[in-house]
């Protein structure tokens, strides 16, 4: 372990002292569930390890909740999208019903489908999301969206080449 990598672990071991226990009972009192807290405020530590950036001291529960309520957004978008995907497999018929670790990897996936659409611009996820599911022409998008044929293009551009270094693991 180099020198900065020990000083990165001591300051967020610091912080994990310090602040530890406040971090989880915010959590447990916006999560109602102590297992739940308890998930999230080691991620936050992880993300923090991860991420190389620790507050400086007078902002560090700042910091610490502002990780948290992204992190507590991301559990609740994932749930929701956990659900979505159960609903529709309940009306497959039992025959068809996929494997825990089947349902468990296509949830990954569509979490991580989420996040890249997310990570767009709103007109290009709007414009992607119109050309894929709905299979409309980008003459009806760009007059959906109010905007030029050549905007939908590049919106589209962006979209799929976003979901494609997504798919590939390689940096925008």
């Amino acid at each position: 372990m180099g020198t900065a990598e020990f000083a990165l672990q001591q300051q967020v071991n610091t912080l994990y002292v310090d602040h530890h226990g406040w971090l989880r009972g915010l959590l447990r009192r916006k999560l109602g569930n102590a297992f739940d807290a308890a998930d999230l405020a080691h991620d936050v530590y992880l993300h923090l390890m991860k991420t190389g950036r620790v507050p400086p001291v007078d902002e560090s529960r700042r910091h610490l909740t502002q990780i948290a309520n992204g992190l507590v957004i991301d559990l609740y978008r994932r749930r929701q999208i956990e659900a979505a995907y159960l609903d529709a497999l309940a009306m497959l018929p039992e025959a068809f019903a996929p494997s825990e670790e089947t349902r468990a990897l296509a949830v990954e996936a569509l979490v991580e489908i989420d996040a890249v659409l997310h990570s767009l611009p709103a007109k290009a996820r709007q414009a992607l999301l119109l050309c894929k599911l709905d299979g409309m022409s980008y003459r009806d998008i760009a007059a959906e969206l109010k905007v030029s044929v050549s905007s939908v293009e590049k919106y589209l551009a962006a979209g799929l080449q976003a979901c494609y270094h997504a798919w590939h693991g390689t940096g925008r």
